[in-house]
């Protein structure tokens, strides 16, 4: 009590030093590691418990910048929330674990990591999530591991179109497109704009369904797959919708420009506003037509014109 009658509340002479212990992000993942060993006197792991310090400690290692545990603590939080039987919280700590791989530039673990939570949100019966955490894995792989990318992609349409979301798949499609055509492999470039076009049908959104058609002719034409350009273009206009569009007209415009290997209206072709408002990466390979020798394409054309007349073919 002091000289007014109040008395003075103390604080012990360790609490400073409890709460700094508390908040230390080390000794809470200490703390819950040893929650979860068995051993002579725990027979069984505390996980809700140590759940909670694991989430601690992750959020205390990322404030201080120390990316490598945060990720560590990250992991160890959705196994805990696995282990609860929470797999929509399991799911959103292993995309924050992905995250901070990403940051680290640990592409395996990315794609692990992106991977197991979309696993984990469609145990909890959440396809769209799921979708997304392998459409932001395959994001981040672009660049450094193209394939892996892909093979996410591709899981994130079957997870959507599956859920008959087709509608919610069409920049997923183009996304591989572009990585496909990155790693020139415009066949798979073409099968995938196609694909889309597919999907686009099913959901009556016939511009990109054309816009679709279109590139995918375009793919072929950059290629120098005139034959398969040609063919493309025969199947798409069996389509009502594609035959009608001023898509088709453009394609159609530039198989006979090819057929009279005219470069100069290729290249005008190329600049029309139908191709001005296709996706990016097929604007820049149509800006590039053509690619090859089409003068040889005008001679094959000229020499199936001239074929004689077979007397006995009576057909």
């Amino acid at each position: 009590m002091n000289r007014k009658g109040v008395h003075k509340t103390r604080r012990p002479r360790n609490q400073y030093n409890t709460t700094m212990a508390s908040s230390d992000p080390n000794k809470l993942l200490s703390k819950a590691d040893k929650l979860t060993r068995l051993s002579l006197t725990r027979w069984s792991a505390d996980w809700k418990t140590a759940t909670v310090l694991y989430e601690q400690a992750a959020n205390g290692f990322r404030v201080s910048k120390n990316i490598e545990k945060a990720k560590t603590a990250y992991e160890k939080a959705s196994q805990g929330q696995q282990m609860l039987s929470s797999p929509w919280d399991a799911a959103k700590h292993m995309e924050s674990a992905a995250a901070l791989a990403k940051e680290l530039c640990n592409w395996r673990e990315v794609a692990d990591f992106y991977q197991k939570a979309s696993e984990l949100f469609m145990e909890c019966g959440r396809p769209q999530p799921a979708s997304d955490a392998l459409a932001k894995g395959a994001r981040a792989l672009e660049d450094t591991m193209p394939e892996e990318a892909i093979q996410l992609y591709t899981d994130a349409i079957t997870i959507l179109e599956d859920d008959e979301k087709e509608q919610m798949s069409f920049d997923l499609y183009r996304a591989v497109t572009s990585v496909y055509i990155k790693l020139e492999k415009y066949t798979d470039a073409a099968s995938s704009l196609l694909r889309l076009g597919l999907a686009a049908d099913k959901c009556n959104a016939t511009n990109s369904q054309t816009k679709a058609y279109l590139g995918a002719i375009i793919v072929y034409l950059y290629a120098h797959d005139f034959k398969q350009a040609e063919q493309c273009y025969n199947d798409c206009t069996q389509i009502d919708a594609f035959l009608k569009s001023d898509h088709s007209r453009c394609a159609g415009k530039f198989l006979s420009a090819y057929t009279d290997g005219d470069v100069d209206e290729i290249k005008k072709i190329a600049q029309s506003s139908a191709v001005s408002h296709l996706d990016h990466a097929i604007i820049r390979l149509a800006r590039k037509l053509p690619t090859g020798d089409v003068s040889s394409l005008k001679a094959v054309t000229a020499e199936d014109d001239e074929e004689p007349l077979d007397e006995n073919d009576l057909t």
